[in-house]
């Protein structure tokens, strides 16, 4: 992997720096990151508390459904959470958090929904792939992606 790749690895590792923007769209300003970032509010699995991850936005298919990917997969935390409880809010933009519900995508919804990300955001997608590639420790393809992705659809 290049320096690049698991520098980025590195930040997104990095729990301060990914925690920092909640207060922002707690207070509402949330626009500041544009519309391809949501947070996602979701409940503790064993804690039972509020848990907050920010995340990119990789599809949004109609106005009141997001799809969203982990770049750790299957172990990351937040993912885990919804597996257990698939009742969430969103904050995307500055408006109020808005109910939804979690679904899992299978496999050929993901590879179908990664495939429109990679020929929409292709430069994104061309920087962003090997740090994914990194922090999930395996190669990310076409077919059968490892990158498992949620859909995120407003009450």
């Amino acid at each position: 992997m290049s320096l690049f790749a698991k520098t980025g690895a590195r930040i997104l590792r990095s729990r301060f720096l990914m925690r920092a923007p909640i207060w922002i769209y707690k207070a509402r300003a949330g626009a500041v990151f544009g519309s391809r970032i949501l947070m996602l509010e979701h409940v503790g699995r064993k804690s039972g508390a509020r848990r907050y991850a920010v995340l990119e936005v990789i599809d949004h298919p109609t106005p009141d459904s997001y799809v969203i990917a982990s770049g750790f997969g299957r172990k990351a935390q937040w993912f885990r959470n919804i597996e257990a409880n698939p009742r969430v809010r969103v904050y995307a933009g500055s408006r109020a958090p808005a109910p939804a519900m979690a679904r899992i995508l299978d496999q050929d919804e993901a590879d179908r929904t990664l495939g429109v990300y990679r020929s929409r955001h292709t430069r994104a997608w061309e920087q962003f792939k090997p740090i994914l590639e990194e922090t999930l420790g395996t190669e990310i393809t076409e077919a059968n992606t490892a990158l498992s992705m949620v859909e995120l659809q407003l009450a």
